[in-house]
């Protein structure tokens, strides 16, 4: 008995329904397929791995903080230890010794010597003008001494004889001799003091006992015990000195300024413009960077009051160089730029090395703002409206996600400096995400 199966198991009307579905179903499936194509080319499909490909916007993301922003310039200067200064040497004769440069030079040492006598330094402001001791007294009349005028004829008339003895010439005591009065004389007292020499009063009147320290000190010094100082004996300076050169050569005549000397405190001078000196305030804090690396802090100590024309551009002798504009800034038609020596001095002496000399770069604060919102330059997009703005990045932000693209908040920009950028604005806030546009 052949069994046949059947495979039609609905009734013809139903086989009839599944016909006309099928057609249908291929339709609404070609349709489906179209729309998801076009939400993905429109970019408005989920995950967030695309926004940072997106056109305009970085991967890259930064907080708004909150600083402190410097604006600073910088300006060439010279490590060294200030101008050099001409010592006042008024010994005259022959120069026997002379002083090695970069030597320093203490209270009562050796600047030189002449005719092999020493000139010796001592600390002041007033420079030796005259000489030191106690004025001699006025010689008194020979008692013997007649009024008669040497032109008047001689009597021929003998001298009548006696037996007494003639009587004898009145005696005259010996004036005392007149102390030497000045503010000089108080200065050389205070350094003779200083010396370790006693035994008179510092004070303004150069006395017999202010004499008898001086032989002491000659002695000392292997001079003769005169108790006088000669005007060429001593030169003064404000302080201890460091030698910096000499102009002439042993045997040679004392003449000009044999010997200049410096400080022997390291300090930078810069030429700084003269028109541009208003950061120069005595006082004032710069940074210096040293030719090793290291970077210190200084203190303005003084500012030239003389202008000195320098060339420009390379000239020579304040003039311009070969083909350059004879009209630089600053440098009027003659091409000149009047610069000020500006010195810089510095607290800690022992952050500077061993450097003596050399190139330093100075910078000086414009201008400074403080506790303010910053970010960096590059974060800043050029609105279309006009202005800046900044690009929310990251949860938090008004409750949009870091997929959100497109929103910008417009800020007001403040002082640049240091490749960053003051901002603010009533939707700003410290720790606040924004993109850095690409």
């Amino acid at each position: 008995m052949d069994v046949t199966k059947n495979t039609n198991t609905g009734t013809p009307e139903q086989s009839a329904e599944r016909g006309r579905r099928g057609p249908l179903l291929v339709m609404v499936g070609f349709l489906l397929v179209a729309v998801v194509s076009t939400i993905g080319a429109l970019g408005l499909g989920g995950g967030g791995g695309g926004d940072d490909k997106a056109p305009g916007r970085g991967g890259r993301t930064v907080q708004v903080t909150r600083a402190t922003l410097t604006d600073q310039t910088e300006i060439d200067g010279q490590l060294g230890h200030g101008p050099e200064v001409p010592f006042p040497v008024k010994a005259q004769g022959t120069v026997t010794e002379l002083p090695a440069t970069g030597s320093v030079v203490r209270r009562g040492g050796t600047v030189l010597r002449v005719d092999d006598r020493p000139v010796v330094l001592l600390y002041g402001s007033l420079p030796m003008y005259r000489g030191l001791g106690v004025v001699a007294p006025p010689k008194s009349p020979d008692a013997t001494k007649t009024s008669e005028s040497p032109d008047s004829p001689k009597s021929t008339k003998a001298p009548e004889s006696s037996d007494s003895p003639a009587p004898p010439a009145p005696t005259q005591a010996p004036a005392p001799a007149t102390p030497l009065h000045g503010m000089d004389v108080k200065q050389f007292e205070t350094n003779l003091s200083a010396l370790g020499y006693s035994g008179f009063t510092v004070d303004e009147s150069y006395t017999e006992l202010t004499a008898n320290a001086v032989k002491r000190w000659q002695k000392d010094l292997g001079l003769p015990q005169t108790g006088r100082v000669g005007v060429g004996d001593v030169v003064y300076a404000p302080g201890p000195v460091r030698i910096a050169g000499t102009s002439v050569r042993v045997g040679d005549a004392v003449s000009g300024s044999p010997v200049t000397y410096t400080s022997t405190s390291r300090m930078v001078t810069v030429n700084a413009r003269a028109d541009e000196t208003s950061w120069a305030r005595r006082g004032g804090k710069v940074t210096v960077d040293l030719p090793d690396g290291h970077t210190v802090q200084g203190t303005v100590a003084s500012l030239g009051s003389d202008a000195t024309a320098s060339g420009a551009d390379g000239a020579e002798g304040g003039k311009p160089a070969a083909g350059g504009n004879s009209g630089s800034d600053g440098g009027g038609s003659d091409g000149k730029t009047a610069t000020v020596a500006v010195v810089i001095t510095f607290g800690e002496r022992a952050s500077l090395g061993r450097l003596q000399s050399g190139p330093v770069t100075v910078r000086y604060t414009v201008k400074q703002r403080k506790d303010v919102l910053t970010v960096p330059v590059a974060a800043l997009t050029a609105l279309a409206e006009g202005g800046y703005g900044l690009e929310p990045a990251g949860e938090g932000n008004g409750g949009r996600s870091e997929g959100e693209p497109g929103r910008f908040v417009a800020v007001k920009t403040g002082l640049f400096a240091a490749g960053k950028v003051e901002v603010s604005g009533p939707d700003l806030r410290e720790g606040m995400k924004v993109r850095i546009p690409e």
